[in-house]
């Protein structure tokens, strides 16, 4: 009796333990249930928006340890779309994202500090035009959930102030244009 009772404490204990380690989330960018958009002031009188419309990334979160959660994003910055043709190829060359040098952005995260329930900050290196810095900004879960296709999803959103000159990006566009606000909508589907 013994023998069976350690038997099934064991077997218990191992299938309870991958529950206590972060599932890994593929982000979901083919869905249209993710994004990357950017907005940056137009002579001071307005916003111009846009995205990228092609990225791929990966995260790890457990509810019960967010503390472990990380992110690792990559960027196809070829793919920027401001809704204007012309626009874009300037913001593709030389004078912005020179993409035939620097076809990527990417961000890996490097800690979470949980900040409340649902929120944090996340820590990484972010890098663009060739430049890599350490960002922090805050985080929010949306929600999480099976979804109808027996899957389950994880959703966050985060905002972030990128100054264009630290990443060696100094176009003049005027005072009011020298940051961009880049807001991150990811959705992850278990693995």
């Amino acid at each position: 009796m013994k023998k069976l009772l350690l038997t099934l404490a064991f077997s218990a204990a191992t299938l309870a333990a991958p529950l206590t380690q972060a599932a890994t989330y593929t982000v979901d960018h083919q869905g249209a249930h993710a994004s990357v958009n950017f907005k940056i002031k137009h002579l001071g009188y307005s916003w111009l928006v846009g995205r990228f419309n092609t990225f791929e990334g990966t995260f790890e979160y457990d509810a019960a340890a967010p503390e472990k959660s990380a992110i690792n994003v990559t960027i196809d910055t070829t793919s920027i779309d401001s809704n204007h043709a012309e626009r874009d190829k300037h913001l593709r060359g030389s004078d912005f994202l020179d993409t035939g040098k620097f076809p990527q952005a990417s961000f890996k995260s490097t800690g979470f500090k949980t900040t409340g329930e649902g929120t944090g900050i996340i820590t990484g290196d972010f890098t663009l035009h060739g430049v890599t810095k350490s960002i922090s900004f805050p985080v929010t879960r949306i929600g999480e959930g099976s979804d109808p296709w027996g899957g389950y999803r994880a959703g966050f959103e985060g905002s972030t102030t990128l100054t264009l000159k630290d990443y060696g990006i100094d176009y003049n566009l005027g005072p009011a244009s020298t940051q961009v606000e880049i807001d991150l909508y990811i959705e992850g589907v278990r693995q």
